[in-house]
């Protein structure tokens, strides 16, 4: 089979048809507009919402707000909007206003900490924490703030504090609300410096009292995570939930707080919790989370006086993510939701007949004009008997008379959903589209299939989770439309360790590997990245505790670098040069290695991208490069 080429003015038709459709490239998956909820407005009559449109020209984004109404219609733009939102940050009286915003502590950078030497361009640390996600850290914190809006005064409420609230790298206004009353406000924040830091999950929330100034931890007890405080509006606060120190991808449960008496509604549920909203009259809460790979909405009861366990009701199934609850009123759900195939749009969900209606449709007209791969779920028997789902994408207009090079997705995370998640970047509408099938296996480690398969993957990278690939691979080379000849592998991230992994462990399945941002040697990872809670948990601890079993195991038998003798296929490596998540040498060290092994090699660096690739231009440079190194290599 000849495959479709890829080029900068790729339109080619894939059908000859009198309606010729063309099929999705890198050029033109950067013309996807991308829809973000920004809520309701203070009448509950439309949803606003933004419009982001990337400028490859002008390597940029700009982004336009509409509204649309809940009844359905026409949407409006509007020139301003601010007045319009509901606004969770005002008191409940209307006198106050929440925010945050940067406050200097410490000394750190070198002109800080010799005036005399202005032009200085040094940090100076003692202790660690020094860095976080693509940030230098530079003596300065994030502090809630309340505002009068009257007097126009505001109030540090964590003066003098070393701490972040909102958390980093990723926390927002979401990390802080207002009592019922507005006599409280309610922040999340991980009350720790230096080493306990980087070695904790330990988020908790906190309630500080306006009057008297006093801060009270209320979620002390518990050592993992807390976070996403909601009032219900009967005033129950509900939080997120995860029981474990230092594991950050253990199951999240919702947790109810009446009375003084904590509930957890979930503990029962095989499942993880990602987000919440309560209902409209506080009697139920309505919450997302992955279940056979996709992302579906749930419904739980919530009374706080029964001890019988809570029913749990999935509302919504079908081939597609709902990734969000905008908002929960009478009878309806306003929600995000996407597919492999289409991007976000904000969709309304009658709870009594759980039909899904699209609200908005903004890039249904650029969808209608191509021609859209189709998606499947396999089941694949994995080698110790297990039934696995995977995604398998196939190119648009597939013919199973033909042969076809195929791609085995390496899902990153390690515990990350390997959903119905549209990316702009592992796009595998893209990767079909280019006459690729792609199988995208939902391997031990995933969320949605139960907890202890969610788990099975920590301390045991090189093992379960590695033959599951080679499982879901072998399973659909068995059929006559894959070339058995041309299979490559490819991933980011924990997928691109299993690409380094693979490549010295793979039997001769694999012509080719992609690794982005993979961990090359888990021994350096451990020393360099900047979550050490992760490393800890993951690989079961420091390399240089010599009676750990788990420990020892990854840095020896589950280590790529300890493989590299047995590479025999070609490595292209990506890396970002703002990547402390895992650091730059990881794919610096991969790339030499291979090279020195006389493998076909090559390393695509971008230096002021992090652990993703965000800007426009460079997210084409990627799509480009990445289809011209499969070109070339399969």
């Amino acid at each position: 089979m000849k495959r479709i080429l890829l080029c900068a003015s790729l339109g080619l038709a894939v059908s000859a048809g009198a309606s010729a459709k063309e099929v999705m490239t890198p050029e033109k998956l950067w013309q996807v507009k991308r829809v973000s909820a920004l809520g309701l407005n203070k009448e509950n009559t439309h949803v606003i919402y933004r419009v982001t449109t990337p400028s490859v020209e002008k390597n940029n984004f700009s982004s336009k707000v509409y509204q649309v109404p809940l009844k359905g219609g026409s949407a409006q733009l509007l020139e301003a909007y601010q007045g319009l939102l509901q606004d969770s940050n005002v008191s409940p009286d209307g006198s106050k206003k929440l925010f945050h915003e940067s406050v200097q502590m410490n000394a750190i950078l070198a002109s800080d900490k010799h005036e005399d030497l202005s032009s200085a361009n040094a940090y100076v640390f003692d202790d660690l924490n020094y860095r976080h996600w693509d940030t230098w850290k530079d003596g300065s914190v994030k502090h809630v703030f309340y505002q009068d809006l009257k007097t126009e005064a505001k109030v540090d409420i964590m003066e003098g504090k070393p701490f972040d609230s909102p958390t980093s790298p990723f926390g927002g206004s979401e990390d802080y609300i207002w009592g019922p009353k507005g006599e409280n406000i309610y922040y999340v924040s991980k009350k720790l410096t230096g080493v306990d830091y980087v070695k904790s999950t330990n988020t908790d929330i906190y309630r500080y009292n306006l009057a008297d100034k006093k801060t009270t931890n209320i979620t002390k007890s518990n050592l993992g995570y807390d976070k996403s405080p909601a009032f219900s509006p009967k005033g129950e606060l509900a939080w997120l939930q995860m029981d474990e120190p230092g594991y950050e991808a253990d199951k999240n449960d919702i947790i109810v707080l009446a009375n003084n008496n904590k509930v957890n509604l979930t503990e029962h549920w095989d499942g993880t919790v990602y987000s919440f909203k309560w209902s409209h009259d506080g009697k139920h809460i309505y919450f997302v989370a992955p279940t056979g790979g996709t992302i579906q909405l749930f419904q739980v009861a919530v009374n706080t006086r029964s001890k019988a366990k809570p029913k749990i009701k999935q509302l919504t199934k079908g081939q597609f993510d709902v990734n969000g609850i905008v908002a929960a009123l009478d009878g309806q759900l306003i929600v995000t939701r996407n597919s492999m195939n289409k991007a976000k749009e904000i969709f309304k969900l009658n709870l009594r007949s759980k039909k899904m209606v699209a609200l908005t449709k903004v890039n249904e007209a650029f969808y209608a004009n191509l021609d859209l791969p189709k998606v499947e779920k396999r089941m694949v028997e994995t080698k110790d008997g297990q039934n696995m789902l995977s995604w398998v994408i196939y190119p648009p207009n597939f013919d199973k008379r033909k042969k076809y090079p195929t791609l085995l997705y390496l899902q990153g995370g390690p515990q990350s959903s390997l959903s119905q998640f549209y990316s702009f970047r592992w796009n595998f509408q893209v990767m079909a589209s280019q006459g690729y099938i792609v199988v995208a296996p939902n391997r031990r480690g995933m969320p949605g299939h139960g907890v202890k398969w969610n788990e099975d993957i920590s301390k045991d990278w090189g093992g379960k989770a590695m033959q599951d690939y080679l499982d879901a691979i072998d399973d659909i080379a068995k059929e006559s439309y894959v070339d058995k000849k041309r299979i490559g592998a490819i991933g980011a991230s924990f997928g691109g360790y299993s690409a380094f992994y693979l490549a010295g462990n793979h039997e001769g399945r694999f012509k080719t590997f992609i690794s982005h941002c993979g961990i090359f040697d888990t021994r350096s990872m451990y020393g360099t990245t900047e979550e050490v809670f992760f490393v800890n948990h993951d690989l079961g601890g420091a390399y240089w505790e010599k009676d750990n079993v788990a420990a020892s195991k990854a840095y020896s038998e589950f280590n790529p670098v300890n493989f590299v003798d047995k590479w025999d296929s070609p490595m292209f490596v990506i890396h970002g040069g703002k990547d402390y998540r895992v650091p730059l040498g990881q794919g610096i060290q991969a790339f030499q290695a291979a090279k020195l092994r006389g493998l076909k090699s090559r390393f695509l660096y971008f230096p002021e991208e992090n652990h993703w690739v965000l800007t426009p231009q460079n997210g084409i440079v990627w799509q480009r490069e990445f289809f011209k190194w499969l070109d070339e290599t399969l």
